[in-house]
């Protein structure tokens, strides 16, 4: 029986504003990010070969630039290692966690804002790194939210591809640490509890099995990739 394989790949370092949560930043990669995703395909293509995996030719990614720049590096070096045209598709669902009206605001013009409102209390400390709260602001979401419909994309195609999939496969995915951690969350991976306490390694992918006909439910399991230990709750702006 062939089993399905999923990497999360979260984009490599950008230009990143001081101050300013990522949600939807629309800045480029730094040549280290350039480089970190260089680097990511020649470990994904390694894992492969190790472990016997055939590399799916499209890779999703989310539609912000840093992203988009970080599947593409690595869907041309993939090309190059084995010889197959890969190709790179993005979709919405694999956004970061949006801040609506906020987006693209340093933290403190955020609670600036809301204090101002007088509709709004002033937003609760350390509200950005809790998953279930959401700023009250037209088109905002909350971690949760944002990990949900990042989980649905996942499992619509891993389901989609178990279907057809005749070989061991590897579907990679590229996007965003925090909309990654909480769809870890709704696979079953980890409670919401340690995904405040977690993060990722630019560009390190982090590799997830899709169980079949598991008795007790398990749909996911971890199988190789570490994730990242957190600075101090509220420090870390992914």
């Amino acid at each position: 029986m062939a089993r399905l394989i999923v990497a999360f790949v979260r984009h490599g370092e950008y230009q990143q504003p001081p101050g300013v949560p990522s949600a939807h930043l629309p800045y480029p990669l730094t040549q280290e990010g350039i480089t970190q995703a260089t680097d990511a395909a020649e470990s994904i293509n390694k894992m492969a070969l190790d472990k016997g995996w055939d590399i799916y030719p499209i890779i999703d990614s989310s539609h912000q630039l840093r992203g988009w720049q970080t599947a593409s590096i690595i869907a041309s070096e993939l090309q190059q290692h084995t010889n197959r045209n890969i190709t790179v598709e993005c979709y919405e669902q694999l956004a970061e966690r949006c801040l609506g009206s906020a987006a693209n605001l340093t933290v403190k013009q955020i609670e600036s804002v809301i204090t101002a409102d007088p509709r709004f209390k002033p937003l609760p400390a350390g509200w950005k790194s809790d998953s279930n709260f959401k700023i009250p602001l037209q088109g905002a979401e909350s971690l949760m939210q944002a990990g949900k419909r990042v989980m649905q994309h996942v499992t619509d195609s891993a389901n989609s591809l178990m279907q057809d999939a005749s070989a061991d496969t590897l579907k990679i995915f590229i996007g965003h640490g925090a909309a990654f951690r909480h769809a870890a969350v709704h696979m079953g991976l980890m409670t919401t509890e340690k995904a405040v306490s977690l993060s990722m390694y630019h560009c390190t992918p982090l590799y997830f099995e899709r169980i079949k006909g598991n008795s007790n439910n398990k749909k996911w399991q971890h199988i190789a990739g570490e994730w990242k230990i957190r600075k101090a709750k509220g420090v870390d702006l992914d």
